[in-house]
């Protein structure tokens, strides 16, 4: 017995050290500057989060998505959903309690300060905290077998915590992906052990929290609906009934309070799916941006052409996964139509930004432990097709230092024998890598040419998306040959 509660104690306290790590690591990124520091005047992420609990915490619950006296929607008009709103109102009463001038309704318009820079860094480690770092110790707990002296998953949860993307997004530029993502999460491993309602219901609070969460609305539709369909309960129909009634109630629920007028749901659609902005905005590791050069797309063709093009490009890449998913509802499958879906957006979708690549990097690390080599290999990239927005952001040290802690170890962490390729394998790998250090080296060192100031982004962008490409055939191939569960 007290064999067992050593063993037990020392699993404690390896959790407690990943936990640890996983908290120095955010804080030390956190030191660095943040989207739009020192830039008026619309400064960038970091002032329109700021914005947003001015505005949540000042004006009525019916003037948050609309233009008005105090909210000028041209300067960062909240256009995430309800759920955003709610925890910038929850963040913005935090404010005003500790300094009222952080969210003084337009004179604190690009407010900088220390105290308040540690207030917004604070605010998104409380979410690594209480909701992402639980729920990937969560996940890979029950992907260790159920084996509680097993100290494998504790491996893979830290290679997960230590994903550079999100880190540098969220703590260095300033964003709360980790809240959409820790629900995604919690919705996967809902399914993943036969809590379907529960798992409804935390999709619903991921997709209200951020609409880029549709990016995986197709795999979470089309497992439940095939488990209805296929499944071994005898009320399937009972079973379908539930689950969209708790779907439809946790949308209520969320959307309560701008239920007043078909006009103020309009309103807050229109915010959330802006598509006067365009195909996309920068340059982007997607299909349309790199074979922009060559088709000109947006100068050719109207934006409602390019939209249905969009549309219909984005439905073709979506439709075979999301098929064989329906009548292979397997948890397997499911994951992996995750991936194959939300790349079928960033790829060819309309309006998509940088940062949207996260969608995808979430459940390629729950893929790390079954295939560690392509999955880090996958993950680096994702991190170079953010490149040039991060350093913009003055973020060179840390996603370089991050990038190379992160390859250490999962070369060290992961299972060795599944890291071992064939010599052609890692000569690609290494090429690539090589390829991606000289893109990034160039856009640092190398004056870009007076007649193309944007080589380097749009050079970096078409070499990922290359590699997304090549992906997203070899994540069909797995789904579509897959035989476990």
């Amino acid at each position: 017995m007290g064999k067992i509660s050593r063993v037990v104690s020392n699993q404690w306290m390896q959790i407690c050290v990943v936990v640890l790590v996983a908290v120095v690591v955010r804080w030390s990124v956190s030191l660095n500057p943040y989207s739009g520091a020192g830039k008026p005047p619309m400064f960038g992420d970091y002032e329109a989060q700021r914005h947003w609990m001015e505005v949540t915490t000042n004006l009525p619950i019916g003037q948050w998505y609309t233009n008005g006296t105090g909210n000028n929607l041209e300067y960062w008009g909240l256009d995430y959903p309800p759920l955003t709103a709610y925890h910038s109102w929850i963040c913005g009463k935090v404010s005003s309690f500790l300094n009222a001038d952080w969210v003084e309704l337009d004179s604190s318009h690009g407010y900088e300060s220390y105290e308040h820079k540690l207030f917004m860094r604070y605010s998104v480690l409380a979410i690594d905290v209480l909701l992402y770092i639980p729920a990937v110790l969560l996940f890979c707990w029950f992907e260790s077998s159920k084996k509680i002296f097993s100290f494998d998953w504790l491996r893979v949860a830290m290679i997960i915590l230590l994903y550079p993307g999100l880190i540098v997004i969220d703590h260095g530029h300033f964003q709360y992906n980790n809240a959409s993502l820790g629900f995604a999460l919690l919705a996967t491993i809902a399914l993943s052990t036969n809590h379907d309602l529960w798992g409804s219901i935390l999709f619903v609070l991921a997709l209200n929290y951020k609409q880029m969460e549709l990016y995986h609305a197709m795999p979470f539709f089309c497992y439940l609906l095939g488990r209805c369909f296929w499944g071994s309960d005898e009320n399937r129909i009972w079973k379908l009934i539930k689950i969209g009634l708790v779907v439809v109630v946790s949308f209520l629920i969320c959307w309560l309070p701008f239920l007043t007028s078909v006009e103020s749901v309009l309103q807050v659609l229109h915010r959330l799916f802006p598509f006067a902005r365009g195909l996309y905005e920068d340059k982007v590791a997607n299909v349309w941006c790199s074979i922009e050069p060559i088709i000109r797309t947006r100068e050719r063709l109207s934006q409602d052409v390019v939209i249905k093009i969009a549309l219909a490009s984005t439905l073709l890449a979506l439709l075979p996964s999301a098929i064989h998913l329906l009548f292979k509802p397997t948890i397997r499958c499911f994951r992996l139509a995750l991936i194959n879906s939300s790349l079928a957006f960033f790829l060819f979708s309309f309006q998509v930004h940088e940062k949207s690549i996260l969608l995808v990097t979430l459940p390629v690390c729950l893929l790390l432990q079954e295939k560690p080599f392509e999955c880090t290999w996958f993950l680096l990239t994702s991190v170079l097709s953010m490149f040039p927005l991060l350093i913009k952001d003055g973020q060179f040290l840390s996603t370089t230092v991050l990038c190379l802690l992160f390859l250490m170890a999962s070369n060290v962490l992961l299972n060795s024998q599944k890291l071992k390729k064939t010599i052609h394998i890692q000569i690609i790998f290494w090429l690539s890598m090589l390829g991606m250090s000289i893109l990034c080296i160039s856009h640092l060192l190398v004056p870009p040419p007076a007649r193309y100031p944007d080589i380097y982004p749009l050079l970096i962008s078409a070499y990922s998306c290359a590699h997304f490409l090549v992906f997203f055939v070899y994540c069909h191939y797995l789904q579509f040959t897959s035989v476990a569960d």
